[in-house]
Formats: structure tokens, C-alpha cells, sequence
């Protein structure tokens, strides 16, 4: 089975991705959180220490493209080639965000098939391996059957599938009978994304999916982040090595980010993911939401892993 780390806007930047890699291994493909590109290919200061070489040893990583201009996905693959040596990339068509679906991109751009065929039929000219990671509609299931048609009309190097539409965003369940009609009429290979949080959860999907050889997986991660070494069939780690883990993640952006403000923020989205997965710390778990100062979190969540029992996987 291969395990890709899906994107997540604000955590699966190149710190945590490079001490995911170095602390439980895993995963077999990361991708970027998403680039959303400049008319002349600029990177901003946060897409360009994301990408580069020197900041992703060790890591096949795929940096991902949110737009609905070919030109504009162009522009961006030639540069980031050109730059850094990347060769193959994604295209972002399962953002639910609100923002990005008002501006048409994302899993809004799913409502425009004729569109989408353009624009596919374009960057598709280019030599580039391009991926498309994907909803199945921005607001009914029944979109997916054309977007698949469209789909199968492009050399995609991969098909992620994210069974759930943009209005759906994170609530209902993912659409698995939609999933399995892309299994069984899709000329591409297949990545499954969506609710796999626990070993459990990957053994049920396997029993229901076993053609299906690639997950994509996100917020399971980041609330254990030895996941995928466990579905690879590692055991779960002590508290103490995943805590080494968020210790070398939290002294690594406070070199980068001014203040403790941006810090606490940064690290409490990530620690709040992994409380998750211990049970009877709601204590505990409150004084980490409202810690006002370094000092007062790093205790707080310190606790968390020497005092709540193991996690759960």
C-alpha cells in the first residue's frame, strides 16, 4: 500500500513534513499545500522555503497548483522546474474553502466541465507528469460522472479522489458508491482520500477496496503522526518519541515565526489535532487552548503525553 501525506494549508508545511519523515517514515509521496500562482510565476517567501530541494531531503514531494488558468498552472510548473528540478505536480480541484470556491477554483471549478476540458486539454501539451487531486463535485454527487469522462481524456499520471463534494466539505460521510463506480470506469491509477483516521479505519476500507493499492491520507496523520508507519505495519510508538517528534516540529518555527503569538497559534492547531487521540484529558486539554505563553503550552503539552496514557491508533 502507498501512503501519501495530503496537503493541509497552515501544518504540512516543509518543517512538518521533513520531521514526519525523520521521526516515523512512512510515507511514500508528499505534496505542498497548495500554490496558488503569480501572473509572472513568483513564489511569495513561504511557497519558496516550502519547495525547496534543501528543505525536503529524503522526500519524493509533489508541489500541488490551485487556479483555473492553464496559463497560470504553466507558468508556475515551468518555473518551479526550472528552479528546483520538480517534474511532476498536482492540480488542486478539491478545495472546499469557501474563499477559493467563491474565486471559482478549487472544487468550485468541478461546476464548469466544459472549462475544465480546456483547460485540461492544455496544460496536458505540456511534458510535465501532472496529477489531479479531486472532489467529486462542488455540489452533487451526480457531476462526478461527467468530470470522470473528462478525466479519462488526459494522460493524468494519478487520480486522487476525495468522494465528497465541495458543499460537503468535512461533514457527511465520504461517498464510497461514487468511489467505487471511479474504480471500476477509470482508465487511471487510483488514490483513495478521505476519513482514513485510525489502523482500524484502513483495514475496513481495505476489506471494501482491496483493488486499491494507494491512500491519501491528512488529518489522520496529523492527529497520529505514526500512522503511516503503522499501517505499514510498524507499532505504535511511545508518547515520548512522539513527543520528541512535536518538540523538534515546535523549535524549528520558533526560528521562523516572529512572536509568540504566531507560534502558540501555529502549534496549537497541531497539538489540538493530536489530542484527539487520547482519551480523559479534557483538563489538560483546556489549559493547551489557553495557554497564553510558551512556557504555560510547552508544560501543558507535556502533560498531555507523560500523564494521558497512551494514544490511540
Amino acid at each position: 500500500m502507498e501512503i501519501y501525506l495530503a496537503p493541509l494549508e497552515g501544518i504540512t508545511g516543509n518543517i512538518y513534513r521533513t520531521n514526519l519523515h525523520k521521526h516515523f517514515g512512512g510515507v511514500d509521496k508528499f505534496f505542498t499545500p497548495f500554490i496558488s500562482p503569480a501572473k509572472d510565476g513568483a513564489l511569495g517567501t513561504k511557497a519558496y522555503r516550502d519547495v525547496l530541494p534543501e528543505n525536503n531531503v529524503g522526500q519524493y514531494l509533489v508541489p500541488q497548483i490551485l487556479t483555473d488558468s492553464a496559463e497560470g498552472f504553466l507558468t508556475m510548473c515551468k518555473r518551479l522546474s526550472a528552479d528546483f528540478g520538480y517534474i511532476e505536480f498536482n492540480l488542486n480541484l478539491g478545495c472546499p474553502s469557501g474563499t477559493v470556491m467563491s474565486k471559482g477554483r478549487g472544487a468550485a471549478f468541478l461546476a464548469r466541465p466544459d472549462e475544465l476540458d480546456k483547460f485540461l486539454d492544455e496544460i496536458f501539451k505540456s511534458d510535465f507528469k501532472i496529477s489531479v487531486k479531486t472532489r467529486i463535485g462542488k455540489t452533487d454527487p451526480d457531476e462526478f460522472y461527467r468530470i470522470l469522462e473528462i478525466y479519462n481524456k488526459y494522460p493524468l499520471e494519478e487520480l486522487i479522489i476525495h468522494p465528497r463534494t465541495g458543499k460537503d466539505k468535512y461533514g457527511n460521510v465520504p461517498n464510497r458508491t461514487m468511489y467505487r463506480y471511479a474504480e471500476e470506469n477509470t482508465k487511471h491509477k487510483l488514490c483513495y482520500n478521505g476519513d482514513i483516521f485510525s489502523y482500524y479505519d484502513m483495514c475496513e476500507f481495505t476489506k471494501k477496496f482491496p483493488h486499491t493499492k494507494c491512500i491519501m491520507a491528512g488529518r489522520g496523520v496529523i492527529s497520529n503522526p505514526a500512522l503511516p508507519s503503522i499501517i505499514k505495519g510498524g507499532e505504535m510508538p511511545e508518547n515520548d518519541k512522539i513527543l520528541a517528534f512535536y518538540k523538534d516540529v515546535f523549535n524549528e518555527y520558533e526560528q521562523i515565526l516572529y512572536g509568540s503569538t504566531n507560534l502558540l497559534h501555529k502549534m496549537k492547531e497541531l497539538v489540538l489535532y493530536m489530542s484527539k487521540n487520547f482519551d480523559d484529558c479534557p483538563k489538560t486539554v483546556k489549559r493547551i487552548k489557553k495557554a497564553k505563553s510558551t512556557a504555560e503550552f510547552n508544560a501543558a503539552v507535556t502533560e498531555l503525553f507523560t500523564a494521558c496514557g497512551p494514544m490511540r491508533y
